[in-house]
């Protein structure tokens, strides 16, 4: 009860606010421990240890100090700037110490930095005052110039480099802090460390801090009994020991700015400023408290409540936080309710809401229901993956066409290219080409005239396709298995009459789109509900009935094209397209009759990447069956590709 205990005092009539512990780590843990039981704030000061971070320990401890990793990067970056590839590792064994020699390893085998050595010292050796002798043999021998010394108290950068000091090593030493000096009775030679790197956080100036020390004297601080056997020790003061108390016979203008630096720094040093913040912290955190207890005792009308925290309860239900509205039991009294989620979209942002509030279309609620947010716009864009994926297949199979256009092109005066009506087969080829490119109107952002393009080009375009398969189907079956008079197939080849199929047929088409865009045409819609969070824009069909009547019009096309190729698909087949026209036509009437219930079934995006899918798996089906075959023979074996060749094949056929 007589004994000076720094930092402590047994009276009781005053209760301390909060702890501060460091500058170990494990003094803060230690002391956590007991605080945590009564859930006691503590504020450490120390560096920043994440084990000090573990809530399930230490729920009402909190550390001023950052984090370490910006002095770890800068210490091998140090490393890198001045060429040093052959160093020493020195840390102390804990854990903290294990998981940074794994961070050094794994940056100093990226940065190609070999480490001549590694010391695990005892954490048992900062409370020491010496390093053991094998210790200092490794550092004497090793052949490394550079020694890092990375550590959580200043005490132990002091501890091991005095010996140093004394055997004058001439290495560079490397450190996370700054070291205590304060040892080291001699002249402090910074020569015999050949250079000593300290890495600290930056921290902003103090005002008045160096003022504050100049000041800090025994005669205005008498009850720091510690500053006055300072004053005794090195201003020659006389020192009462019964008060604790010196005389006045010091030297005139004793201050601690006298003093050597290394037994004293006037600056404020990394640990001082983080025992600044923390004291700070807990002077706003009372402050805050204050203002809480006025603005509870004005509500009371001015009467305090000295425990705002164990008040009783007395309610038949509790509160309905926000994202719930009140449904009342029934049968209850009206105090007694349930809380039930809002419904989807709707939202309730205060307590005890008897009804939600639906959001706005443009709007969405978030996922606790307590706000509504605006929907971001959309569509399928070009840097939408989708998009991207879509209009790369389009313009690949537009290239990949022309191509096969080319080499019919090349090879025109050959017997392959001249069957079944060359003209047509340009015509097919050539609006292949822009069936394929007819996806990329789908992609985009959507406005009224893509809208109407959309749907009116492909339509036509794919009219003409299938009229022009038609016409090539014709012109075999007319050629190879006509009842009429030979007189009368020559007069109908001759005059080319197939070829008047493109033009009727796509005619009937523009009558049916002119009807479609002059009563009920596409425009430019948006879809709110598809996608959450999300408004997508989208071509509206219009009418959905011309819209079926046009797929109608063009699967009956597909359909009697399949038909007839199927009939004439037992006739000779030298140059003969029938069996190709027989499967290419499958395809393309397999693809739009499944892709009807598909379509109907998705909405958004993934209704118009249906579309787009569609029109090129349909095209590709006519370009591969029909062109693919032909191609083999043009490139791969030309041998085919004669009259000699198809004389010899239909004799041996007619022999058979």
């Amino acid at each position: 009860m007589g004994i000076n205990i720094p930092n402590y005092t047994c009276r009781r009539e005053n209760k301390a606010v909060a702890l501060l512990t460091g500058v170990s780590w494990a003094t803060s843990a230690r002391i956590g421990r007991l605080l945590n039981l009564y859930k006691y704030p503590q504020l450490s000061f120390g560096p920043f240890d994440s084990f000090l971070s573990d809530r399930s320990q230490f729920s009402s401890l909190y550390q001023t100090a950052p984090r370490d990793t910006s002095l770890f990067f800068g210490i091998v970056s140090l490393m890198i700037h001045f060429s040093w590839s052959w160093v020493g590792l020195i840390l102390i064994d804990n854990h903290k110490g294990i998981q940074i020699l794994s961070d050094f390893r794994e940056e100093f085998q990226r940065n190609k930095i070999c480490v001549a050595f590694i010391k695990m010292m005892s954490e048992n050796m900062i409370y020491s005052d010496y390093v053991d002798e094998a210790t200092l043999r490794l550092i004497l021998m090793s052949s490394a110039n550079v020694v890092i010394f990375y550590d959580d108290t200043e005490s132990a950068h002091g501890i091991l480099l005095h010996p140093m000091y004394l055997l004058k090593t001439w290495k560079v030493w490397v450190m996370n802090s700054q070291m205590d000096i304060g040892s080291i009775v001699d002249p402090f030679v910074f020569d015999s460390f050949h250079g000593t790197i300290y890495f600290v956080h930056h921290h902003d100036e103090i005002s008045d801090f160096r003022k504050f020390m100049q000041t800090y004297t025994p005669s205005k601080y008498p009850e720091d009994h510690y500053l006055a056997r300072f004053w005794n020790l090195y201003f020659n003061c006389s020192f009462s020991l019964p008060d604790c108390k010196i005389s006045d016979n010091c030297l005139p203008n004793a201050s601690l700015e006298l003093l050597p630096s290394n037994m004293w720094n006037m600056d404020m040093t990394e640990e001082a400023y983080n025992m600044y913040n923390s004291v700070y912290a807990v002077a706003h955190s009372l402050h805050e408290m204050t203002l809480k207890q006025i603005q509870i005792k004005t509500h009371g009308n001015g009467v305090g409540n000295p425990n705002p925290l164990e008040l009783p309860s007395s309610v038949c239900s509790e509160s309905c936080v926000p994202g719930f509205r009140k449904s009342t039991q029934e049968g209850q009294a009206m105090c007694c309710y349930d809380c039930i989620p809002c419904p989807l979209n709707e939202i309730s942002n205060k307590t005890d809401m008897d009804n939600c509030v639906k959001c706005p279309e443009s709007h969405y609620a978030n996922a606790q229901q307590t706000h509504c947010f605006e929907k971001a716009v959309t569509f399928l864009s070009y840097e939408d993956p989708l998009g991207m994926a879509l209009s790369c297949m389009s313009l690949g199979c537009s290239v990949l066409t022309l191509g096969v256009f080319s080499v019919f092109v090349k090879h025109h005066h050959t017997p392959i290219v001249k069957a079944n009506n060359q003209a047509l087969t340009y015509i097919l080829l050539m609006t292949l080409t822009f069936c394929f490119l007819c996806p990329l109107l789908f992609i985009g952002h959507p406005n009224t005239v893509t809208c109407i393009l959309q749907q009116s080009t492909f339509a036509v375009l794919f009219m003409v396709a299938l009229s022009t398969v038609l016409a090539k189907t014709l012109t075999v079956v007319l050629a190879f298995k006509s009842t009429v008079t030979g007189r009368m197939v020559s007069w109908i080849m001759k005059s080319r009459a197939p070829n008047y199929i493109i033009p009727i047929c796509s005619l009937i088409l523009l009558v049916l789109c002119g009807i479609w865009l002059s009563t009920s045409p596409p425009f430019t819609d948006s879809d709110a509900y598809t996608e959450h969070g999300h408004i997508i824009i989208i071509c509206n069909k219009g009418s959905t009935i011309a819209f079926h009547s046009v797929l109608g019009y063009l699967c009956s096309m597909a359909l009697g094209n399949y038909i007839l190729a199927y009939l004439s698909r037992n006739l000779p087949d030298t140059f003969n397209e029938a069996k190709l026209m027989t499967f290419s036509m499958l395809v393309f009437f397999s693809v739009w009759v499944t892709f009807l219930p598909v379509y109907h079934s998705t909405k958004g995006k993934v209704m118009l990447a249906m579309e787009v899918f569609a029109i090129l798996a349909s095209s590709a089906g006519l370009l591969g069956f029909i062109f693919a075959p032909k191609c083999y023979i043009l490139l791969l074996r030309p041998e085919r590709n004669s009259l000699h060749f198809m004389k010899s094949k239909t004799h041996s056929i007619r022999k058979f």
